[in-house]
């Protein structure tokens, strides 16, 4: 089994003790495609290293941490297989193809995030959907931090200025063969891709490309609790 990378591109850049002991735990999730199971068992120092952060601390579950990677690993299964189902296929994609195999991805993510008061979203630079841009410059980072370093399958960062104290979860989403269907050139993306997404810009890519990603806002203990009494 090939080892965590050891590679280190820190993010957030506001100098203090917490982030610094943040950072000794991403090296323990900076995962390759092969090694998620791996992490796992890094987790509980992960844990360790949150739960004992001077103020402000980032108070999150450790068996939420181990939770958010267990959860985009089979989200991802899932979108896979989904796909897969194209494969063979000799008639074009639909509108209501994108509703069997990409639709489901979108609501169990969304489900996912309800049934754990985490924010789950799918985020992309060459998007098809509009609201999957990032949505700040800690994604927009990441996702060229994935694209740069292919070895890289996921990564925790603390959470962003703009949400609630906790940490953040992203897990790499690479193109399969099959999504070639809806995602190989320009010229060749489906009719009713062409009909309904004028500012398309997920095309021209290869088996393999980073596709976007899978992001994860935990909140911490005392954020969560506020949240579910508002």
């Amino acid at each position: 089994m090939a080892c965590l990378t050891c590679s280190i591109h820190p993010l957030s850049r506001r100098p203090t003790t917490w982030q610094s002991l943040l950072k000794e735990a991403r090296l323990l999730l900076r995962l390759t495609s092969s090694t998620w199971l791996v992490a796992l068992l890094a987790l509980p120092l992960l844990a360790i290293l949150l739960l004992t952060l001077p103020s402000p601390a980032l108070a999150v579950e450790p068996a939420a941490l181990a939770k958010a990677v267990n959860e985009m690993e089979q989200l991802d299964r899932l979108r896979i297989s989904l796909a897969s189902s194209l494969e063979g296929r000799p008639e074009e994609p639909t509108m209501e193809t994108m509703k069997e195999v990409c639709k489901p991805v979108g609501m169990r993510a969304a489900a996912i995030g309800k049934e754990n008061g985490w924010q789950v979203r799918q985020v992309a630079t060459k998007f098809r959907n509009p609201a999957h841009a990032p949505g700040n410059n800690q994604e927009t980072e990441v996702i060229d931090l994935f694209a740069t370093h292919p070895e890289i399958n996921g990564l925790w960062e603390p959470a962003s200025s703009e949400q609630s104290a906790g940490v953040n979860y992203y897990r790499r989403i690479d193109v399969q063969p099959s999504c070639m269907a809806c995602h190989g050139t320009k010229a060749s993306r489906p009719a009713f891709v062409k009909d309904n997404y004028a500012d398309d810009k997920a095309f021209d890519f290869q088996p393999g490309d980073l596709r976007g990603m899978y992001a994860v806002h935990l909140p911490e203990l005392s954020a969560a609790i506020s949240q579910a009494r508002e």
